[in-house]
């Protein structure tokens, strides 16, 4: 058995780095600790990190196509992971990422001005897809109920009827931290059947479940759900592998899938990331022990979280996460004004998480924290940001 060393801190400034290499330019400063955007500062499995050497090696970058060897691995770890037979036809086009095939299904199933169902608060290209696409924004809001988020399936039904042809629906949920249960699945799913509504499951945090809580694959619960939705995955959120841009979207109906793989085509997405395909491969057939160890660390990290907050920032109202390694916070009783928080953070702090109105704008007040750091940069981050309120409110 391998041993992980999560503890490690690795130096990820001046390697073109989203989180780490642009604190000046976002935040006004280049000492703001980066705790935002969700990639990890873990390394993958060592055998992903020997396989992308090892296509380094070979010098010739050319078009790159999916093996058979894809198909089984993704086959594989969906039925070891998560109970799903899928079959190898139903893996459809790949594309950069999740939120481009999210864009091509809004682009390919609706036409400008139509109604697209979200469920605030969540991640915010959900948002840029609907607007910058012409499309019209249902919000469906998420109720936080004794520290978890339910959905309106009320409200939900009334929307579905009025005309919506899609409904974006992460699962498990970003920023809250909901595993949905197979009845709230399902009962969303029968709404969207009545009324016609396709669904659209961004299942991206889908591997990264804590202990006592089981992610069920919306569309493994039923045929006819199977037949009336898309899911969309990828290794990335899993083995920390975003800049290596390999997702796929798995599309029982064959007509939907037919109509998905030409709409990625005519927008010439459909092409094989070089480095992406044999990470994706190596992943799902070696990572699951690296995973194991990972989701034991960050439960570590969520429980250091709670703990800190508990004694050090009593006012603030944590929502204990069941899935993803983002924690999202309550810290309305510190402010609610969302340049006031970006203030205290930036300029005050040194510290970067999300500011919560960019996922609704009920939202503002809250704050999204990425834990999936070591141990000493969440120690780090998190004291600097408890300085500052109490440097605003002396005890």
């Amino acid at each position: 058995m391998t041993h992980y060393d999560f503890d490690r801190v690795s130096i990820r400034t001046g390697t073109y780095s989203y989180k780490w290499d642009q604190s000046e330019k976002l935040f006004g400063h280049k000492d703001v600790l980066p705790l935002w955007v969700a990639d990890m500062d873990f390394e993958p499995p060592k055998e992903v990190v020997e396989e992308v050497v090892r296509r380094a090696q070979l010098g010739v970058y050319g078009y790159t196509i999916r093996p058979p060897e894809y198909f089984e691995a993704v086959s594989g770890w969906m039925k070891r992971r998560h109970g799903w037979d899928i079959r190898h036809e139903w893996l459809s086009s790949s594309t950069p990422g999740v939120v481009p095939a999210i864009s091509v299904i809004v682009q390919a199933f609706t036409q400008p001005g139509d109604k697209v169902i979200l469920q605030s608060p969540v991640y915010y290209p959900f948002y840029e897809v609907i607007r910058m696409n012409g499309r019209t924004i249902v919000d469906n809001p998420l109720t936080l109920r004794n520290g978890r988020f339910e959905m309106d399936f009320e409200l939900l039904e009334r929307q579905a009827a009025d005309g919506a042809k899609l409904l974006l629906l992460c699962t498990p949920h970003n920023p809250g931290g909901r595993v949905w249960s197979r009845d709230e699945l399902v009962r969303a799913g029968e709404i969207c059947l009545r009324h016609g509504v396709l669904i659209v499951a961004d299942e991206i945090h889908h591997d990264l479940v804590f202990r006592g809580h089981r992610h069920v694959p919306f569309a493994s619960i039923r045929d006819d759900f199977a037949q009336h939705s898309f899911t969309l995955v990828a290794p990335s959120k899993t083995f920390n592998l975003a800049g290596l841009q390999s997702a796929l979207a798995i599309v029982p109906n064959d007509e939907l899938r037919r109509r998905y793989n030409t709409a990625v085509k005519t927008l010439s997405l459909h092409m094989e990331p070089y480095f992406g395909i044999p990470a994706l491969i190596s992943s799902y057939t070696h990572g699951d022990e690296w995973l194991e160890q990972l989701i034991d660390y960050l439960e570590g990290n969520v429980q250091f979280l709670l703990d800190f907050v508990k004694e050090r920032l009593p006012e603030v109202q944590v929502v204990r996460p069941e899935a993803t390694y983002l924690v999202w916070m309550d810290c309305s009783a510190i402010s609610r004004e969302p340049a006031d928080l970006k203030k205290l953070m930036f300029e005050e702090a040194r510290v970067a998480f999300s500011e919560g109105s960019v996922f609704g704008g009920q939202a503002a007040g809250f704050l999204r924290v990425n834990v999936a750091c070591p141990r000493a940069t969440l120690a780090e981050a998190l004291g600097r940001f408890a300085n500052a309120v109490r440097a605003r409110k002396p005890v």
